[in-house]
């Protein structure tokens, strides 16, 4: 039997035109967003750039095109979506994310998801790493990680990671160091405390917004899902710029990180790249605290 949720206090209201437009126009930028990859995949074809936040985080085009709402708003004429998970209906025709139904059976991964965007929300970022991490993977390696050469050779890449300090705060970039890489590594990062490690400098850290933002859906409007993803797609686009590799010839020019224009300019942009993930972080969790509160 499908809930019924109370309407006190009254959410905010969608007309039928209303939400219906946003979701298509939501569909529509998703489409956007993904018809490169989407057409890679027909022809059967990998970017090492592009194609990663398909592969790393596992979630396929289709989870980008669905639209919802957020917590807190009643979607008029909306009964097919009563039926869907998550939703409940309201009155004889409408529906809205059932957001107190998902913390109750859910909540060990809203308490975490929200947990760890809370903490990296409070905390001071820390912008000194350099996108080392990247090197860090192929140090002293056989082979890369990526079918794409190295700019500066192994024994090159291997000199700048022994240049540095390697300050990795990321327990999922971590894990991806070569044995040889891990001692040289400021903490030995382990899964169990990793959000107590989390800062928003990080670039993992802003591109996991997208993957937090996705497990708490429904309950979390469309339109960031879709900043999320756009802001993990600029990062990902400057962690490579600044990794080891050559991708001149995917046409992306480097962010030479072992020379100091180099740094200043990483250190530029992953401070924009920061605050974007910032304002991602806040506004998810403003929504949430707001439905949980009603």
């Amino acid at each position: 039997m499908t809930p019924t949720l109370a309407a006190a206090p009254p959410p905010t209201r969608l007309s039928s035109d209303e939400w219906r437009d946003r979701a298509d126009a939501h569909a529509e930028r998703a489409d956007a967003l993904t018809a490169a990859h989407r057409a890679r995949s027909a022809r059967g074809q990998k970017h090492p750039v592009e194609d990663f936040l398909f592969t790393y985080y596992s979630y396929k085009p289709a989870v980008l095109r669905r639209w919802h709402p957020g917590a807190g708003v009643v979607l008029e004429e909306a009964g097919e979506r009563a039926g869907w998970r998550w939703y409940a209906a309201v009155g004889a025709d409408g529906a809205r994310v059932d957001d107190a139904g998902f913390r109750d059976q859910r909540g060990s991964l809203y308490r975490g998801a929200v947990g760890i965007l809370r903490a990296t929300l409070s905390r001071n970022a820390a912008f000194g790493c350099f996108g080392l991490h990247e090197w860090a993977m192929v140090y002293r390696a056989q082979a890369t990680r990526h079918a794409v050469p190295l700019r500066l050779g192994g024994p090159g890449t291997d000199a700048v990671v022994e240049a540095h300090d390697l300050r990795c705060t990321h327990f999922d970039a971590f894990r991806f160091f070569t044995p040889e890489a891990v001692p040289r590594n400021r903490d030995a990062l382990q899964r169990e405390g990793a959000e107590e490690r989390e800062q928003p400098g990080c670039l993992h850290a802003g591109m996991d917004v997208y993957k937090w933002i996705v497990k708490l859906s429904p309950l979390v409007p469309g339109e960031l899902l879709l900043d999320a993803f756009e802001l993990a797609r600029d990062i990902r686009t400057l962690d490579m710029r600044a990794s080891p590799y050559d991708l001149s010839d995917w046409g992306y020019s480097p962010v030479p990180i072992e020379t100091a224009e180099g740094k200043a300019e990483y250190v530029r942009r992953q401070r924009e790249l920061s605050e974007r993930g910032q304002r991602l972080r806040r506004a998810v969790l403003a929504g949430l605290d707001a439905a949980a509160a009603n």
